[in-house]
């Protein structure tokens, strides 16, 4: 199981980068990124804080770790600068902050983070046909997710991304450790938003070619 969306204590989680790794291969993860909430006051902060410590960290837990960012309420014009300033900085994945129907997000947040080609769209809510289209055509992935309230949304995104075929992944969204749900509930999770057992196997496979994506 692959995990590509978790926040430590330097945003709004509970835990030091170190728990958060040590649960998560406890729990039976074989890789997770560090993806704590950025915007470009504190986006080179945050990776460097984390991007020379992951490998090490990892390496003693025996699962790979990413280091990365998850951009939330960045303005759409904004997204595509930020993004590379994370890339500049050493993130490893880049992820955005969909427009999650039960948080603020700025209309027109999702087609940017497209545009701009991040890895991943976060819970991105009640997305569009037009956008779902491009992310397949740019290779963006969007998000399946286990958090509660970002979730109610899944079953949306699972039936746009199978019929324009959209890369799909499934992330926890961890901010405690409770939110580190097993690999056996991550999977029923996935199913009850209408995921086939292929499409699961899919969106692990995809989430692995992003790890090796960021660690080449």
């Amino acid at each position: 199981m692959i995990d590509l969306h978790t926040h430590t204590f330097f945003s709004d989680g509970e835990l030091v980068p170190t728990e958060l790794i040590r649960r998560a291969s406890v729990a039976g993860y074989t890789a997770i990124a560090i993806t704590d909430h950025a915007d470009k006051s504190n986006t080179q902060w945050l990776l460097e804080n984390i991007v020379d410590v992951v490998d090490e960290i990892g390496a003693a837990n025996n699962i790979q770790v990413l280091a990365g960012v998850e951009l939330t309420h960045v303005p759409p014009r904004s997204i595509a600068d930020v993004a590379q300033l994370a890339k500049d900085n050493g993130a490893e994945i880049v992820l955005v902050h969909g427009e999650s129907i039960v948080d603020p997000v700025m209309p027109g947040t999702n087609m940017a983070a497209i545009k701009a080609g991040v890895d991943i769209l976060a819970h991105p809510g009640l997305i569009t046909a037009e956008e779902v289209q491009l992310a397949a055509d740019s290779g963006v992935c969007l998000e399946i997710t286990t958090r509660k309230g970002n979730s109610l949304t899944n079953g949306h995104v699972v039936k746009l991304a199978e019929k324009y075929g959209a890369k799909l992944v499934i992330n926890n969204d961890a901010h405690a450790p409770n939110d580190i749900l097993p690999p056996e509930l991550v999977h029923k999770i996935a199913l009850g938003a209408g995921m086939t057992e292929d499409q699961f196997h899919q969106a692990q496979q995809n989430s692995a070619e992003l790890v090796a994506r960021g660690k080449a």
